[in-house]
């Protein structure tokens, strides 16, 4: 019962993992931008959350959009301010990458500052968890995790294949020039990625929030997942990221049954490690042209 109980655990973690590890890949392979930031968007969401449904007491829709709007706005914000001047003064990637850390290290300390540094949680009614049978218990959260990750990679899958826009989006890291030859600006592009990717984190940081819980510095093992899912993955494929997020959520609540549970996270480095050996070019990764 108890490897019942850890595979369904690891399938709800998996689903958001692999929300998250989207949300980064799809902006790395289209942008080329490490942006480590991403773990920020989801802690900014995640808090944005928590203040306005625990703490102002308002309705949950106005809290979800609030979220949404944050984490949205942040990686807009970031792209338009951050990285779009340091790219036209030729900044190299190490110096996106830096001001990238800066960042993420700004937003948790600011989040420290307001919420203090423990940890915290929205109580919900689909928190609590429902025994389905003798010793094993579901939270409805796990079922909505499942079903929003699913709605979302489909909804995804659409607007990259079926439309115009995405259609660039998959080209602009490939060839940007290519793209202003059919009269698409790569800047206005990377900013329509930037809003995607960090709109995706949102459902992840949303439910974290009601069922785990968060502290400020949950962004930077948000930032692992998104690192290690996106090269177990394969550099550039969503598909890739997603099964990834799904096998490391599944890998750190299975390891539970056998080791003590601050080695769960070690056991996200095993995999990338054996990845990185075995099959360094990931689940559906492509050689990339540097």
């Amino acid at each position: 019962m108890l490897l019942l109980q850890l595979l369904i655990n690891g399938v709800q973690v998996g689903a958001l993992y692999a929300l998250i590890a989207v949300g980064f890949s799809l902006i790395f392979g289209s942008t080329r931008i490490f942006h480590f930031a991403h773990g920020s968007a989801f802690t900014i969401a995640a808090y944005v959350f928590y203040d306005l449904l625990a703490i102002a007491q308002l309705h949950w829709s106005i809290a979800v959009l609030g979220a949404t709007a944050a984490a949205v706005l942040f990686g807009l914000a970031l792209n338009r301010f951050v990285y779009i001047p340091i790219q036209k003064h030729e900044g190299s990637f190490f110096t996106v990458f830096v001001a990238s850390f800066g960042v993420g290290i700004v937003v948790q300390n600011l989040c420290g500052m307001l919420f203090g540094r423990s940890f915290v949680a929205v109580n919900t009614p689909l928190s609590r968890s429902i025994e389905l049978m003798p010793g094993l218990y579901v939270s409805p959260l796990a079922g909505i995790a499942i079903v929003i990750a699913v709605l979302f990679f489909f909804a995804l899958q659409m607007f990259l294949m079926r439309t115009h826009t995405g259609m660039a989006m998959r080209a602009l890291s490939e060839n940007p020039e290519l793209v202003r030859a059919y009269g698409l600006s790569p800047r206005r592009l990377s900013m329509t990625v930037f809003a995607l990717g960090s709109f995706l984190v949102v459902p992840a940081a949303l439910l974290s929030a009601a069922g785990s819980g968060l502290n400020p510095a949950i962004g930077h093992h948000v930032m692992l997942i998104s690192l290690a899912a996106t090269i177990v993955g394969g550099v550039g494929s969503l598909r890739g990221a997603a099964c990834a997020g799904l096998l490391l959520g599944l890998a750190e609540n299975l390891a539970l049954a056998y080791f003590e549970p601050q080695w769960s996270e070690a056991i996200t480095f095993i995999v990338l490690f054996l990845f990185i050996l075995f099959r360094p070019s990931g689940f559906f990764g492509r050689a990339v042209a540097h």
